[in-house]
């Protein structure tokens, strides 16, 4: 059997992460639907006025890069297999990965947590525009 590392266009990859970061910007703005999410998850005005812990944005960009780079190279994989095009490959591999991961643990998770499901819809939404955005930047600047 010969094995193939996957080819990633790393630039889009960091474009990608960058993209992750924009729709999480806009999506928790308190103008669109960060009030409805600071309501469903317990948070007050002075609780998000006091800001994050420094640590957590630099976690969320390096989450976000390894998101990206996984979704180039099942990206890669699935276009090699299908053929097509790396577009719509990298579309179908985000939604698949969504449905079958993102969205199957945040249901688990959820499930226990005591706040029941008023969050699941924010998390799932937030997550499949994130990985759309992904998506679109690998799919549009593939490996040369």
């Amino acid at each position: 059997m010969d094995l193939t590392v996957p080819a990633i266009n790393v630039f889009a990859v960091v474009l990608a992460a960058v993209a992750a970061m924009v729709v999480g910007a806009i999506y928790y703005h308190p103008k669109v639907l960060g009030t409805r999410w600071m309501r469903a998850i317990g948070h007050t005005s002075e609780s998000v006025a006091a800001g994050p812990r420094p640590w957590v944005y630099p976690l969320i960009i390096v989450c976000a890069l390894v998101t990206a780079w996984v979704l180039a190279g099942a990206t890669w994989i699935s276009f090699e297999f299908y053929g097509g095009s790396f577009l719509w490959n990298a579309l179908i591999t985000a939604w698949i990965l969504f449905i079958g991961f993102t969205l199957a643990r945040v249901v688990v998770h959820d499930v226990f947590d005591p706040r029941g499901f008023r969050v699941t819809g924010h998390t799932a939404l937030n997550e499949v525009l994130v990985l759309t955005a992904m998506a679109l930047v690998i799919g549009v600047w593939p490996p040369a």
